[in-house]
């Protein structure tokens, strides 16, 4: 049991275990601490994302959707095994889970796995509370790989937790453990996985098998970004209703090119009949195949009384070579988009 680290506490611990860390946005006070507690602190959880791509599992656990509000994690552990962290402070990752399962982890007291949890716990102990949470990209469907840099990457946060508060292994968890109802994470077993923190604990930080000398962190957040220049475009395309349509910023409807990272924000003024909804949605779009990733729409808001909507639309992430970000809109009923402003910061990779 103990106090959870500061946000400036678990960046050195994750730096000092070799991990390359890319902070987005306000993660630091990005939480759900207004609903609740976060404390004490008793372990990790790791599960898997069931997404495809980095950018956009970036912002869905950021910003979580309607049902379920962002952060869905503490840090998002992609495929290149770099750790995005979203937010800090309580998140939306753990539920309710098994009483009987925290003992053990809290005591450090059972075998190779945690006595399983029993049916019906979904209202047992808040685990939101109780355990950092760690999102793994991966489809989840005991098909998609886990590559050496994720699954080392994996490793590493869960050990550089388990370091900075004196913890076995033994303090981390799947949520396959934590709740009967999930099966998270898949691909690789929680037995391994805490046998090779185990194996990091008995090593300094620095560390790395079959390797001489440590890699050096990554430091990530003293990149210092382009601005993506504040794009204003007044006037813009008619909306058919329930259809989206792309819109264009500046001489292209690119937002935004890799190979990056980036955090932009489009301001949409949208106008049409009161009671309207409107709602945006991001797309990575590769170049050679034109074929576009499509994120879960964001709310933009429903047109007031004056007639006069200003949507805003955000979105932090990663985009490969030759990938575009792009944004489209949806109104309900017919409307007019009147004025479109962007901005953004842009980190080349």
């Amino acid at each position: 049991m103990a106090n959870p680290l500061s946000a400036a506490q678990v960046i050195s611990a994750l730096r000092a275990e070799g991990v390359r860390v890319v902070e987005v946005g306000n993660w630091r006070t990005h939480n759900r601490n207004s609903k609740g507690a976060w404390g004490p602190i008793n372990g990790s959880i790791v599960h898997h994302t069931v997404t495809k791509g980095t950018a956009a599992t970036v912002a869905m656990v950021r910003d979580g959707y309607s049902s379920l509000p962002g952060p869905l994690c503490h840090g998002m552990i992609a495929k290149d095994g770099r750790v995005h962290m979203v937010g800090w402070g309580r998140a939306n990752h753990a539920g309710g889970g098994d009483p009987r399962v925290l003992e053990q982890v809290i005591a450090e007291s059972y075998g190779s796995r945690p006595t399983p949890p029993t049916k019906g716990n979904a209202n047992g102990v808040d685990g939101n509370a109780r355990f950092y949470g760690w999102e793994c990209e991966n489809l989840g469907d005991g098909k998609d790989p886990w590559p050496k840099a994720q699954y080392d990457a994996i490793v590493r946060v869960q050990a550089a937790l388990c370091r900075a508060h004196k913890w076995s292994a033994k303090s981390v968890i799947g949520h396959l453990e934590w709740s009967s109802d999930k099966v998270d994470p898949r691909g690789f077993t929680m037995v391994q996985l805490r046998t090779d923190v185990a194996e990091r604990l008995k090593h300094p930080a620095s560390w790395s098998p079959g390797k001489p000398a440590p890699e050096p962190p990554t430091q990530e957040e003293n990149d210092v970004p382009d601005l993506i220049k504040p794009e204003v475009e007044a006037g813009g395309p008619k909306l058919a209703a329930g259809t989206w349509t792309l819109l264009r910023m500046a001489a292209d409807t690119a937002l935004a090119q890799g190979p990056c990272r980036y955090q932009v924000t489009a301001y949409v003024q949208v106008t049409g009949k009161p009671g309207t909804s409107v709602i945006g949605r991001f797309q990575d779009l590769t170049l050679a195949t034109k074929r576009p990733s499509l994120d879960l729409p964001q709310d933009g808001g429903v047109i007031p009384e004056s007639g006069v909507l200003n949507a805003t639309f955000t979105r932090p992430g990663q985009l490969d070579k030759n990938v575009q970000l792009k944004l489209e809109v949806q109104a309900s009923a017919p409307a007019t988009v009147t004025y479109r402003l962007l901005r953004g910061l842009r980190w080349p990779i």
